[in-house]
């Protein structure tokens, strides 16, 4: 047993490091399998992601008194956490899917390490979206949402890499055991980790179960409209719209917290 966990605290870290900048310690050591294994802890390091957006967001808030910088300043600690990881894949998939090219030359677009208008102009307005809808919160709901964002949103990856296949070559994938599909038993750790964190809101404060549900909801159904989008242009996903996924989700997930909220008068 002590192996197992062992093994699976590897696994953990290793999805640390895949999807932040953070240091792992050195005897986590790498295994390319532990990699694809990873992804049903994508949930729980978006969940460390928001805390810390979270707290940098409650902080900054006490300190400023201004709604606008405390969510400029979250939006940016996350960043700074992720190395642009997620926001990077956006305006890719921006540039890639923005025009009206073939297949082949999208996905060479999405490979350019260079942005061009399209991800210029998206990355501009999905970040100010975001940061809009954190300001507009009260404090302790857009402290709340920031968390359950981040989490949602790597478990609407997860499910996207489990359902759908990989769109790009897998030999030049910079993530190659991320190019298979992830298992239905990883899968559901994913969700299960993000049921954990919905049962703990909802113990800390019931009247935000409407909220949850209702965000699932939106999470969903943005998973499925990337899903039809990514396999109608590209048959399949790649790293970048995964991350673009994932930016898709949060941003519907903060709108919502703040439509049912202020249905609520929170």
């Amino acid at each position: 047993m002590i192996s197992a966990l062992q093994r699976e605290l590897r696994v953990f870290f290793t999805a640390v490091q895949f999807l932040t900048r953070l240091p792992i310690p050195r005897w986590v050591g790498f295994d390319p399998a532990w990699l694809q294994a990873s992804a049903r802890h994508f949930p729980l390091v978006g969940c460390g992601v928001g805390l810390w957006g979270a707290a940098v967001l409650a902080l900054c808030a006490w300190a400023f008194g201004s709604p606008w910088v405390a969510a400029w300043l979250s939006i940016a600690a996350t960043v700074w956490c992720t190395g642009a990881f997620h926001e990077d894949g956006w305006a890719d998939t921006c540039d890639g899917l923005g025009g009206t090219v073939s297949r082949a030359r999208a996905l060479e677009i999405m490979k350019d390490s260079r942005i061009g208008a399209y991800g210029a102009i998206g990355l501009v307005l999905l970040l100010g979206l975001k940061a809009a809808a954190l300001a507009a919160l009260p404090l302790s709901l857009a402290v709340a949402a920031t968390v359950w964002a981040h989490t949602v949103s790597r478990a609407a990856a997860v499910t996207l890499i489990h359902a759908m296949p990989y769109a790009g070559d897998p030999n030049e994938a910079k993530a190659k055991p991320l190019t298979h599909q992830v298992g239905r038993g990883s899968w559901a750790v994913a969700c299960a980790w993000t049921l954990a964190l919905a049962v703990g809101l909802v113990l800390l404060q019931p009247v935000w179960t409407w909220m949850l549900l209702a965000s699932l909801g939106t999470a969903m159904v943005v998973a499925a409209c990337c899903a039809r989008w990514f396999l109608r242009r590209l048959a399949g996903v790649t790293g970048d719209t995964l991350g673009a996924a994932q930016q898709l989700v949060e941003a519907g997930v903060l709108l919502t917290w703040l439509a049912v909220g202020r249905q609520f008068g929170s």
